[in-house]
């Protein structure tokens, strides 16, 4: 073993040390708590909790709203990353910016921001107003929710796809025009296809956090829409039953590696994930 070599273990040692201590260490305690009752006895019964019928309720209303979330992003940014391609580095990089700049505020902010613009004597509802025109009320509703959504991952819909669509050689777009195709043709047959990668990053990126989200359903939601982050939620901070939420834990990690499998499937060079 050569000295280069032992320096890069070296360097890459306080990295194992944080992996360790801040995912694998919760994640066995989560696998501990969740397939154990409070006495310690080894039960399958928190994982199965699932079932029943309050859970399984919050976790098909999730998987709606957070499906119903990725496709908007999807049909949002899509057409956007075409359009930001066609444009010139400058001005696309700019844009690009601009739906990153509120990345960088605090994600409990900007949900919260929303619950201004949306409640019943809001902003917009005061702009509604003094137009004279009927105001709207959807706050505490699921497309508060889904609006909430879509507003903090978006961005992370845009940038895989645009990232793909950076890479797709304009040679291939030229070639379809002189051979005659359409638009539409050269949309599902060249960009659809060639933006798979970035397509299937961008989907896993948004379906997850909306899958699990607990803070967005809470201040949109106004408390009265329970997701299955809110369940989890609640078990571990009101009920104290961290048995039952590592439980459902369990299940929502399911999800996240299922959409993960998917993502090394269709992405397996880390096309859509690299920026």
């Amino acid at each position: 073993m050569n000295e280069s070599s032992v320096g890069r273990k070296a360097l890459s040692l306080p990295y194992i040390v944080w992996m360790i201590g801040f995912t694998v260490i919760p994640l066995l305690l989560i696998f501990i708590f969740g397939l154990t009752d409070r006495s310690g006895a080894f039960t399958l019964k928190n994982v199965l909790s699932i079932l029943e019928k309050n859970h399984m309720k919050a976790l098909l209303l999730s998987l709606r709203l957070s499906l119903i979330s990725t496709a908007i992003c999807l049909l949002l940014a899509f057409p956007l990353s075409m359009v930001l391609r066609g444009k010139k580095l400058g001005s696309a990089s700019f844009v690009v910016f601009i739906f990153i700049l509120p990345m960088w505020m605090n994600f409990l902010l900007r949900t919260l921001a929303w619950q201004t613009l949306l409640e019943k004597n809001g902003v917009i509802n005061g702009i509604l107003t003094a137009l004279h025109l009927k105001n709207i009320s959807i706050i505490n509703t699921p497309t508060a929710i889904v609006l909430g959504m879509v507003y903090n991952f978006l961005p992370f819909m845009v940038l895989p796809v645009y990232n793909t669509m950076c890479k797709i050689d304009d040679s291939i777009i030229e070639a379809a025009r002189d051979l005659g195709a359409s638009f539409l043709q050269t949309l599902l047959r060249i960009w659809i296809p060639l933006s798979v990668p970035g397509i299937v990053s961008g989907i896993t990126m948004v379906f997850v956090p909306a899958l699990t989200t607990f803070v967005i359903s809470n201040i949109l939601g106004g408390s009265k829409i329970l997701l299955i982050g809110n369940v989890i939620e609640s078990e571990f901070t009101k009920a104290s039953n961290w048995n039952l939420g590592s439980g459902l834990s369990i299940v929502m990690l399911i999800f996240i590696l299922l959409s993960m499998t998917i993502l090394a499937r269709y992405d397996k060079n880390g096309e859509g994930t690299t920026f």
